[in-house]
């Protein structure tokens, strides 16, 4: 779908994208991360023709990024960008209309999302009369109104309470089971694991880590286990196929322990260990969440 080669941006003094690629595929939610200033909005900006890259290119299913492409492409900035003052009905019919649909065709589809949404109501309201929340739910029916194939969201969630946040999820999901692909840009790790199959991770303007999620969290495996066992305390002489990380007593005689496996031993190593000293509730790998591979990543070259 989306093929990014060699991406350089330098605005004055600052360098926001060195040497940037970036493979996204059909169909994929793809997640792009990183901290504030890393590049994300500087390569959403080139992806949506309002910038230009220094040098590299952008290819759009084979084909050099041009402004054809535009009509394929919806885009929520994280900087909203709807007329404060302009009813939202009509609102969404012109964005709508510069984006190729039909006025009729427009409507039609409004009404669809506006009672999907349970946004009825405010067909006359203007955006000013509107919480950051609702402005923002707003904003995303432009965005996908004309049903692109290529839909990229820059911090969908922010300004969402919970239950709103999962409605604007779970709309993003439906989206992408019916063949959209979505790039979106967030600081929400916990959407990282929920949504997407692949990520990239940019900082200081240079991608430093990119691939699925699933294969990214387990080349960061570290042989760590979580154990939960029941009975009296266990005291560890050394003699142990593991190190204790971390050891909590609870209530009813219930002990969790965080273990390192030592080199070579395996999880059936530690059972053998266990079983004939206590009864074993669980015993579950501890494989590093986005969050903490982001975190460690980030810190790496601080």
């Amino acid at each position: 779908m989306l093929s990014i080669r060699n991406i350089v941006k330098q605005y004055a003094g600052h360098r926001a994208l060195s040497d940037v690629s970036l493979e996204v595929k059909s169909g994929d939610i793809f997640g792009l991360l990183g901290p504030n200033g890393a590049g994300k909005t500087s390569l959403i900006r080139i992806i949506n023709q309002i910038t230009a890259p220094d040098s590299g290119e952008v290819f759009f299913n084979g084909e050099k990024l041009n402004q054809s492409h535009i009509n394929r492409i919806g885009y929520l900035p994280e900087e909203r960008g709807l007329y404060k003052k302009m009813e939202i009905g009509e609102q969404m019919i012109y964005l709508a209309r510069l984006k190729g649909l039909s006025r009729v065709e427009a409507e039609k589809r409004l009404k669809v999302w506006f009672a999907k949404l349970d946004m009825e109501s405010w067909w006359k309201k203007k955006i000013e009369e509107l919480s950051k929340g609702m402005q923002q739910k707003a904003q995303f029916v432009a965005t996908v109104l004309h049903e692109p194939d290529l839909i990229i969201l820059d911090e969908p969630f922010s300004g969402f309470d919970p239950v709103n946040a999962e409605i604007i999820k779970n709309e993003i999901l439906e989206l992408n089971r019916k063949g959209a692909t979505i790039l979106f840009s967030t600081h929400r790790m916990e959407s990282v694991e929920e949504l997407c199959d692949s990520i990239a991770l940019i900082n200081k303007s240079h991608k430093i880590l990119d691939g699925e999620v699933k294969s990214i969290r387990n080349s960061y495996r570290n042989a760590t286990y979580l154990v939960e066992y029941n009975g009296t305390q266990l005291n560890f002489d050394g003699t142990q196929p593991f190190d204790v990380i971390e050891e909590k007593a609870g209530s009813d005689n219930d002990h969790t322990i965080r273990i390192k496996l030592n080199d070579p031993n395996t999880s059936n190593d530690v059972l053998q260990y266990l079983i004939p000293k206590t009864r074993i509730n669980m015993l579950q790998e501890v494989i590093p969440s986005m969050n903490e591979i982001f975190i460690e990543q980030v810190n790496l070259i601080r």
